[in-house]
């Protein structure tokens, strides 16, 4: 005899034996998660990606996280009485700077991560870019000539650390910081462009910048008005017609980058939606924006 918990219970088989062909589509692939925005700050969507993160672990998908960290850093250095202060969307990094962002990135949030995993049943490691030389970086030169001070571009990707780690069955959770490759000084790197490096480095299956947007807008004042599927050569002329603008280009130009590199799909998804990222992974509609 039925009753409604059957009715709910068979729902959710249904929804379990849907997500089956994905399952066993990316069983031993890898995937790249850029983390960051909304989804961190909030408390429960937080544990819901961490949670996410930790059944795509369990069912054989090798998942390398990556985060950022920005409010965490700025909320410090307003503690210590310095301004944070931005140059076209970069942080202007001097050497009180630099440790600031090297002891919240590489410490206090990559912990959090790397506990808050541990608690739902995962197993992580917490590395950043200076760890076993992962992640050499030479100075930004801005074309206007203006001096950042410690912001680095990234030259050179060590992958052997984050190999270890996957073939172990843990997740690694990178913080981007980087060492100088000409100078052996800390670089703070773009978490964004961090993720999709590596994601090339690893021949990823599929890139994903988990951010607190639905993906690319027509128009930005309208959320129905998004752009599900994106190829790499409408990127200029979206740009050109400011449909892709501020913060958005980098975003899009680093799952650009990835594709070109050999990533098969890079995906901008929304981490205010619950769950957003099974609903990526595990479902032929998918979420967000797919560039390839």
């Amino acid at each position: 005899m039925f009753n409604s918990n059957n009715t709910v219970n068979i729902q959710k088989a249904n929804i379990l034996s849907q997500a089956l062909p994905y399952i066993q589509e990316y069983n031993g692939k890898t995937i790249v998660i850029k983390y960051g925005g909304n989804a961190m700050i909030n408390e429960e969507l937080k544990d819901t990606v961490i949670k996410d993160i930790v059944l795509l672990n369990v069912v054989g998908i090798k998942v390398v996280l990556v985060h950022g960290g920005g409010p965490d850093i700025n909320e410090f250095l307003e503690k210590i009485g310095k301004k944070s202060k931005f140059v076209n969307g970069l942080r202007v990094t001097d050497e009180e700077t630099i440790d600031v962002v090297q002891m919240v990135l590489a410490g206090k949030v990559n912990k959090d991560i790397v506990s808050l995993i541990d608690k739902n049943g995962g197993k992580a490691v917490g590395l950043c870019g200076i760890d076993a030389n992962l992640l050499k970086a030479k100075k930004l030169e801005l074309s206007d000539g203006k001096d950042i001070g410690y912001v680095g571009d990234i030259v050179e990707v060590n992958d052997d650390i984050i190999k270890h780690c996957l073939s172990g069955g843990y997740i690694p959770v990178i913080s981007t910081v980087a060492l100088g490759i000409d100078d052996g000084k800390t670089y703070n790197v773009n978490a964004d462009l961090a993720a999709a490096k590596i994601s090339v480095k690893l021949k990823a299956e599929k890139f994903i910048l988990i951010t607190d947007v639905p993906g690319l807008l027509k128009d930005k004042s309208d959320e129905d008005s998004l752009i599900s599927e994106l190829k790499v050569e409408e990127i200029p002329r979206l740009i050109e017609e400011n449909v892709i603008t501020g913060g958005m280009i980098p975003k899009i130009n680093c799952c650009k980058d990835a594709v070109i590199g050999g990533v098969h799909k890079t995906h901008i998804i929304d981490g205010r939606v619950p769950h957003s990222l099974l609903l990526e992974v595990f479902s032929h509609e998918g979420v967000g924006t797919m560039i390839l």
